[in-house]
């Protein structure tokens, strides 16, 4: 039997840490690393055309599966593309392990061609960063990164010289049993009994769920149910704690919907769950805080807190929910939610008005229709800035559906990378990118990648001409909107052109009918739909605090939109109300 090289052993450990494909652009430093995964059947390689789709893909992948992903990068230019979808990857808590291939070990720090020092580059975006500059380095170094990105949920980068990777392996080296999973956090009785505590103590407590509630929806509804307590959410959240939740007030921040607002700021008592919610100009600073979430430097780094639970969320609340006493009085609870679905009834009004008549299409009724026809088990991946802003009030979560996008990092261009990740997982799964003109064209070359693999990736295009949301920014902060147009083709052409399904909408009753035979495609499918760039709510004057762009009142007066379905729920949620 021949003996292995660096190369095949990195790709053997991967393959044993769970990792099914290498996302990447080949090139000469990496090709004993491609050459070993084309003679590895339990790895394919998936050749994207530009680095950074590799490294979106592979943090969608690790989204959608819980599992290490992989993407790689060659020397210099090749592995610097991955930088920032590895940001994302990294801020989003996706387990991924990014291999920087390297200039031969011997003309390293000679100012070699394509030389750059990926070790230092990517320390900002990893928890851990080496390089191996000796065999016998192997395997430990790479299980070492391996169990960082797992065990820490974020990314890991190893760089690795071309000639290095071509040498052999070096004999009895020492590998072992590899972590590939996360244990549960669990906090100390004496935090569980202070928390109970001031729960107890307090007259109206709110919760405030995040990402970290994942797995833990019936927890967070049965201690709301105990204590009587509204429960909103930030983005990340969405998905995880708005469906079938009776306590529902909706959403704070800047794209932020209904009572979560005011849930937050009227209690006595706000407890953040499992969410590092950054703005912090929408937490209160008069009311006890409390923050449980299982990284510990998130503890207190957006607002003062009363106290600081470090845990999962879920195991948190398990522990907590027989210690609590419950609440019987609802006047809180019950306020709230008729305060929810009051603001939702006073805006979505601008949703409803003529919306199947507007040309150009109100986005709104785009993603209303959307909703409605996409799969129950659908994958969103949702492009920065308005897309955003529609997938946060018109999408419908229900436990099944994935909401992925860039929610942390705030890149442009990253839904169409993301859903060739998500859609690898499954095939048969429906994946739907919500991607905004601006996004789309930043790196439409990797729609190519969805016609060369054959992925079913559905595009749904809002196609303003415009990036939306900086104008939106520029009007807030008192500025002329400048260097936001964008002169686009047809891009259903260009993806017929490419030889995928691809249909343009340009009136409102094109839009179901498209989005049928495009869901119905067997293959990669885009729908290009010619939305009002006009769609938003601008204020008649701007004050001082709207200076910038994140400013609350700006949000709470901009963004005066349409909420889809969730009127429906706020209603339904109403009827739990007693009526005097």
């Amino acid at each position: 039997m021949a003996k292995q090289n660096i190369a095949e052993q990195f790709v053997d450990i991967l393959v044993r840490a769970g990792v099914r494909r290498l996302y990447g652009v080949v090139g000469d430093s990496l090709n004993p690393v491609v050459d070993a995964v084309r003679r590895t059947p339990a790895i394919d390689w998936i050749h994207v055309r530009h680095e950074e789709t590799a490294a979106f893909a592979a943090g969608a992948e690790a989204q959608i599966t819980g599992s290490l992903a992989a993407c790689a990068g060659s020397c210099g230019p090749g592995n610097l593309h991955l930088i920032n979808g590895l940001y994302d990857a990294h801020r989003s808590m996706a387990p991924v392990l990014a291999l920087a291939s390297h200039i031969p070990s011997s003309e390293i720090g000679l100012s070699y061609f394509q030389e750059t020092h990926p070790d230092r580059l990517f320390a900002e975006c990893s928890h851990y960063s080496e390089m191996i500059s000796s065999p016998q380095q192997m395997p430990r170094l790479l299980q070492t990164a391996i169990q960082h990105a797992v065990g820490r949920s974020g990314v890991s980068v190893v760089t690795l010289p071309g000639d290095v990777a071509d040498r052999p392996a070096p004999e009895r080296a020492s590998e072992h049993a590899l972590v590939t999973s996360r244990p549960t956090v669990r906090p100390g009785d004496a935090e569980i009994d202070r928390l109970a505590a001031l729960i107890d103590e307090a007259d109206r407590v709110t919760l405030f769920c995040g990402s970290g509630t994942a797995g833990a929806h019936a927890e967070v509804m049965q201690l709301a149910e105990k204590i009587k307590s509204p429960v909103g959410h930030a983005l990340r959240g969405k998905e995880w704690i708005q469906y079938d939740n009776s306590f529902d007030v909706g959403m704070s921040g800047l794209l932020g919907y209904g009572a979560a607002y005011e849930a937050t700021h009227e209690c006595d008592l706000l407890i953040l769950l499992g969410t590092d919610f950054p703005y912090n100009a929408f937490l209160p600073d008069d009311v006890k805080i409390a923050q449980v979430d299982v990284r510990p430097e998130h503890l207190g780094r957006r607002c003062k807190l009363d106290l600081a639970v470090w845990g999962d969320a879920g195991e948190t609340l398990r522990c907590l929910i027989p210690k609590v006493s419950p609440k019987t009085d609802r006047r809180f609870l019950d306020r709230m939610l008729k305060k929810h679905a009051d603001a939702l009834e006073g805006v979505v009004k601008a949703y409803t008005r003529k919306v199947d008549k507007h040309v150009p299409l109100h986005p709104e009724y785009v993603a209303s229709v959307l909703d409605e026809l996409a799969a129950e088990d659908a994958v969103f991946t949702v492009d920065t800035g308005m897309c955003n802003v529609w997938a946060a009030r018109y999408l419908t979560p229900n436990g099944r559906r994935r909401i992925i996008g860039s929610f942390s990092h705030g890149s442009m261009a990253n839904a169409l990378p993301q859903a060739i990740g998500a859609q690898f997982t499954d095939r048969s799964r429906q994946v739907v990118s919500m991607s905004g003109d601006g996004g789309f064209a930043m790196l439409m070359g990797d729609f190519l990648t969805l016609v060369q693999y054959e992925l079913p990736v559905k595009v749904v295009l809002f196609n303003n001409s415009a990036l939306s949301m900086v104008e939106l920014e520029m009007l807030v902060a008192g500025l002329s909107s400048y260097g936001t147009a964008n002169r686009n083709p047809d891009f259903a052409a260009v993806a017929r052109a490419c030889g995928a399904h691809g249909v343009r909408v340009e009136k409102p009753k094109q839009l179901a009918k498209a989005l049928k035979e495009a869901f119905a495609h067997p293959g990669p499918a885009l729908v290009d739909v010619v939305t009002d760039p006009n769609a938003l709510s601008i204020p008649p004057k701007i004050s001082a605090d709207m200076v910038t762009g994140f400013a609350l009142s700006a949000s709470k007066v901009v963004l005066d939109g349409g909420v889809g379905r969730m009127v429906q729920m706020a209603r339904a949620n109403l009827r739990n109300v007693p009526r005097p």
